[in-house]
C-alpha cells in the first residue's frame, strides 16, 4: 500500500496554534474571502486553493513558511550553534525539490534536506475535519511521521487516496495545473527519487485571486 513516507524533525517548541479568527487578523483577509498558493516549478505550474477557515493551523504553517514570516532551523549552519543561532526566517519552499515522486499516487516536497527525513525544525499537530478528504485528484496533504508530526513536507495526490483519511491533514486542492503534477509524478526516477531536480523555484500566496508568474 503507497503511504506517505515519514519524515524527521528536530527540537523546536511547537508553534502557537492558531484558529480562523487569528489566521485572518494575522494575514489580513476576511471570513469567506479565498486564498490561493501558486507553486513554480521547473516543470510547470500549479495553483491550489487553501482551506484557511477549515483548517487554519495547518494552512498558517504552510503560508507563513512559503512567504517567510515563520522561522525554522538552518540545516546548513554550524549544528554546534545553539538552536536559537540557527533559526532563520526567509521563505522556506523556494529552491526545495519534489524529493518523491509516485505515478499514480502522489508527488511529495519540502524538505529543506531534500532528502525525506528533513523539516523546519518543529512539529505540530494533525488537523482532521469532516468533509476534507483525500477523496480525488490535486489533494495537497501534509506528510508526517505518525499523529502530531507535521513539519513543512507536503504532497499532492494524483486520484482518491482514502486510506490516507484521519492519518494526513488535507489543506487545499489543485484549481489548475493536475497535468503538470502528472508530469512531475512521471519524471524519470530512481527508487521513486527524480534523478533530475524537480525544482520549486518559488510559492506566491494569492489573497482573494491566485497570483501568477
Amino acid at each position: 500500500m503507497n503511504k506517505a513516507r515519514p519524515t524527521r524533525q528536530r527540537p523546536l517548541d511547537e508553534p502557537k496554534v492558531v484558529d480562523a479568527a487569528e489566521f485572518s487578523k494575522r494575514h489580513k483577509i476576511k471570513p469567506g474571502q479565498k486564498l490561493f498558493a501558486t507553486l513554480i516549478t521547473n516543470q510547470g505550474t500549479m495553483i491550489g486553493e487553501l482551506f484557511w477557515e477549515k483548517v487554519p493551523n495547518t494552512v498558517a504553517n504552510f503560508v507563513e513558511l512559503a512567504e517567510g514570516t515563520r522561522g525554522f532551523i538552518d540545516p546548513k549552519l554550524d549544528p554546534t550553534l545553539p538552536i536559537e543561532k540557527r533559526v532563520v526566517k526567509r521563505p522556506y519552499y523556494d529552491g526545495l525539490i519534489f524529493h518523491r515522486v509516485i505515478p499514480g499516487f502522489m508527488i511529495q516536497g519540502g524538505d529543506i534536506a531534500g532528502t525525506g527525513a528533513g523539516g523546519p525544525g518543529y512539529t505540530f499537530g494533525d488537523e482532521f475535519v469532516k468533509g476534507l478528504t483525500h477523496d480525488g485528484p490535486g489533494i495537497f496533504s501534509m506528510a508526517n511521521a505518525g499523529p502530531g508530526t507535521n513539519g513543512s513536507q507536503f504532497f499532492i495526490t494524483e486520484k482518491s487516496t482514502p486510506h490516507l483519511n484521519n492519518r494526513h491533514s488535507v489543506f487545499g486542492k489543485l484549481i489548475e495545473g493536475i497535468e503538470v503534477q502528472n508530469k512531475i509524478a512521471r519524471v524519470e526516477a530512481d527508487n521513486s527519487r527524480p534523478l533530475e531536480p524537480v525544482v520549486i523555484q518559488k510559492v506566491l500566496i494569492g489573497r482573494g485571486k491566485p497570483k501568477r508568474p
